[in-house]
């Protein structure tokens, strides 16, 4: 089954990156079909997934299931809790299921790939931060890319730190998309500032989401893939491709 998605892809250069790397930022799947993406995870060098790869309304998961399986034979994958992980009542099975996958699991946690250093902070009850993994993270000598599900925790906790760039999702584009503004952003209630692209000099991107995860529709709002080609460059810039 094939799903309508964007692909949205941007250009990261900084002379902290040592060398050409594409990533594959894949948040909010929430356990929907994702074969159509298939191809463009094999064309990158890894796959990131900022959070919410199941869907806590939802007794079955078997597409996140699949996904544990097939996403790691197509490129390395790096994954981070949001708050369906977090709140599902199959949290337990969920987890030993990641456990016993080949997918790397960042939970307030981060590992050195390609000479960059990748972090995940994880969703937390009353939308609290991990603060001891961000204080190790940003003492990084390495460019350090952060995953952080809600854009919101990025605001209280992780803008003004030593961190060079993050990837959010959560707030699945604002639901309606009227003159470039959504309605809506779980975490930010109504008429949000945080709901998808480029901010704060491109220190931080926010993907509309991988798929639909509430009951409403999408207008305005299609479902993307984010592609990241990371450049060694003389400065720090995000440019759209």
């Amino acid at each position: 089954m094939r799903r309508s998605r964007n692909r949205v892809r941007y250009r990261v250069r900084s002379p902290r990156i040592p060398g050409k790397i594409t990533l594959a930022v894949a948040p909010d799947l929430h356990a929907e079909p994702f074969d159509d993406v298939m191809e463009d995870f094999r064309a990158a060098d890894a796959v990131l997934v900022p959070g919410d790869l199941v869907n806590r309304h939802r007794k079955t998961y078997e597409y996140g299931v699949r996904f544990l399986k097939e996403a790691p034979k197509a490129a390395p994958v790096f994954y981070s809790l949001g708050n369906h992980e977090r709140k599902c009542a199959f949290r337990a099975d969920w987890m030993r299921r990641v456990a016993d996958s080949e997918v790397t699991l960042l939970d307030d946690r981060s590992v050195l790939f390609r000479g960059i250093r990748i972090g995940g902070l994880s969703s937390q009850p009353y939308g609290e931060a991990n603060l001891r993994f961000m204080k190790e993270f940003e003492r990084a000598p390495e460019f350090r890319l952060l995953m952080c599900h809600h854009p919101e925790m990025w605001r209280d906790y992780v803008r003004g730190r030593e961190v060079d760039l993050t990837l959010c999702g959560h707030a699945h584009g604002g639901q309606f998309q009227f003159f470039g503004r959504g309605i809506y952003a779980p975490g930010q209630g109504l008429f949000p500032k945080l709901t998808h692209g480029v901010h704060e000099g491109g220190r931080m991107i926010i993907s509309r989401g991988m798929s639909n995860g509430a009951g409403l529709p999408r207008i305005n709002n299609p479902c993307e893939l984010l592609i990241l080609d990371l450049e060694p460059g003389e400065a720090f810039e995000v440019t759209p491709l």
